[in-house]
């Protein structure tokens, strides 16, 4: 083990670790064959105290492909509720907390491993995950933080030389491992799974735990009940505009278990998901999710279901008036988070209360009503945008309006009286803003499946990855000039 490497040189601190081991199985990572590293997160790096030109390629590797550590790995314990029905059988089957660090910004971060090997939890698994899958999720970690979303992101992702056999990728598969780095990889079902098991005595220290760490301003409030009580309600306000961010950017994440829910109103763990292409509240991301359980449109609503189920564990020690009170501004909250984000894909940053609902219920009958892809009627707004708009309606969107069929033509004049009129209420100057706006909210490049498809041939052919590289500075700068 190298005593130059600066991860191995990091303060770890045994936050998770010190709240004992009723929550965790401490266990050992894999054993690689080989190691390859395909990911290096630099960006990340200046946020640890570390400048990417004083780290190499094997610092990554022996920190996060041979794990050498200075802090125990810990499986974490959870259940969740899977599909609606309530799963006891669940844990860290393929990754594990690999330590925390804290920032120079004083947040406490987590790496956090995804196919480093069996756990006790790993049940008929073999604790790996594909390279496909690691792909997917450094590409949609960093396309979402790009966008605004409130996101984990990949630190690292090692090829790792094995061969795996799965059901849903053409098999064998390459094998890689990936580590995370988020705020924290307590979820939901870690709470369910002492509900399950009736120790309300372990949920105290969990909730003062996660509110110390997390939501330290609520340190100050003295009466215990009254803190949770506000730690509920603020985790409801983050879900709700996590949700709001998700819905727009058109992203559908596919699998809204309770145990992929974070205590911190963090997005994380992407396996099926998709960017949406043609507007459809009915989209679903995973192939599996015959029912449209977690389809696009319902995500908003699942989410408050998940809040909802999580009242079972914080009742054993909060009171259910609490509880009620915080569930009820969810939609409250959600509906400001959207409506603020797509009247900004709009073009507006402050608009009248009441021109900004009906603009944005407009918008949306539109998009559906007329199958149009979702960004693409954003990125024709953005392109087509003049100050002469607000002369008069007929000349908005104008070449939109001549390619429309009759029905279409019809919501999309409509649309454009309203977007007139909107448009009415600003000065010269708050017109210009209109323009920069609107290229400063909607994407240039937007990670649909065939570009992921795209990039992957070319690795799988040839061992190609300039293509995944081209992709990946893309998306990490979706606003770069047209």
């Amino acid at each position: 083990m190298s005593t130059e490497n600066p991860f191995l040189n990091l303060t770890y601190e045994p936050a998770v670790e010190a709240l004992g081991n009723d929550y965790y199985d401490i266990v050992t990572a894999a054993d690689f064959p080989q190691h390859i590293l395909r990911f290096r997160n630099d960006d990340l790096l200046p946020r640890l105290g570390l400048q990417p030109e004083t780290v190499n390629d094997f610092d990554f590797i022996e920190a996060f492909g041979q794990f050498q550590q200075r802090s125990p790995l810990l499986a974490l314990r959870y259940h969740g509720y899977q599909f609606g029905d309530y799963n006891p059988m669940l844990g860290d089957g393929r990754g594990f907390l690999h330590g925390q660090v804290r920032g120079i910004d004083g947040v406490l971060y987590d790496f956090g491993t995804k196919g480093s090997g069996t756990t006790p939890y790993s049940r008929n698994g073999d604790g790996r995950l594909t390279l496909k899958g690691g792909v997917r999720e450094v590409l949609a970690s960093e396309a979402l933080h790009a966008l605004g979303v409130n996101t984990s992101r990949c630190l690292t992702l090692v090829e790792t030389g094995e061969n795996l056999w799965r059901g849903d990728e053409p098999s064998p598969t390459r094998s890689s491992v990936m580590v995370r780095f988020s705020k924290s990889h307590i979820r939901f079902g870690t709470f369910e799974r002492l509900h399950y098991l009736g120790r309300a005595d372990l949920m105290t220290p969990l909730i003062d735990h996660v509110i110390e760490v997390y939501y330290s301003h609520l340190m100050a409030i003295q009466d215990p009940q009254e803190r949770y009580g506000q730690f509920y309600a603020e985790l409801v306000q983050r879900i709700a505009q996590l949700a709001a961010q998700w819905m727009s950017v058109g992203f559908c994440h596919a699998v809204l278990n309770t145990d992929n829910m974070s205590i911190t109103g963090e997005s994380f763990d992407y396996g099926p998901y998709a960017f949406m292409d043609e507007f459809n509240p009915r989209f679903t991301a995973a192939y599996f999710d015959y029912m449209g359980r977690y389809s696009y449109g319902n995500q908003p609503r699942i989410c408050e279901w998940n809040l909802w189920m999580l009242q079972k564990p914080l009742g054993l020690i909060m009171s259910a008036s609490d509880l009620e009170t915080g569930l009820a501004s969810y939609r409250s909250h959600y509906y400001a988070a959207y409506k603020q984000r797509i009247l900004a894909k709009l073009g507006f940053r402050d608009l009248q209360s009441e021109l900004g609902d009906e603009l944005l219920r407009l918008t949306l009958e539109l998009l559906e009503n007329t199958h149009v892809r979702y960004h693409d009627f954003f990125s024709g707004l953005t392109g087509q945008f003049s100050k002469h708009w607000c002369n008069g309606p007929e000349q908005i969107l104008q070449t939109t309006m001549d390619k429309s069929d009759d029905d279409a033509a019809a919501l999309l004049e409509a649309w454009r009286l309203h977007y007139h009129t909107c448009l009415a209420t600003l000065s010269a100057t708050e017109i210009t803003q209109v323009a920069d706006c609107l290229r400063q909210s909607n994407p240039i490049v937007v990670l649909l499946r065939p570009e992921i498809e795209a990039i992957w041939e070319p690795i799988v052919a040839e061992d190609n990855w300039q293509p995944f590289y081209e992709l990946l500075a893309k998306i990490q700068q979706p606003f770069n000039d047209r």
